[in-house]
């Protein structure tokens, strides 16, 4: 692992971190790519981050728990 790649990784974590995302796991894999005759080495990086939001919407003050008494007018929800 050459210390560009590190470099990189940390930049990345900087920048999560400015935008109020909690970088909780990070992998960092450097490997010799197959597809390419080259001899530089690539890198793959996996982030792993949590940012909470607020629940803005009225009335959802109180619990956070789900209910199913159908209500829900999410657009995103199966039915």
């Amino acid at each position: 692992m050459n210390e560009e790649m590190l470099k990189d990784q940390r930049r990345l974590v900087a920048l999560l971190s400015e935008e109020g995302w909690d970088v909780t796991d990070i992998e960092l894999s450097a490997y010799d790519s197959p597809w390419e005759d080259s001899n530089d080495p690539e890198a793959t990086i996996t982030i792993t981050a949590r940012k909470p939001y607020e629940d803005d919407e009225p009335g959802n003050e109180g619990s956070e728990d789900e209910s199913d008494d159908g209500d829900d007018d999410n657009p995103f929800r199966i039915k």
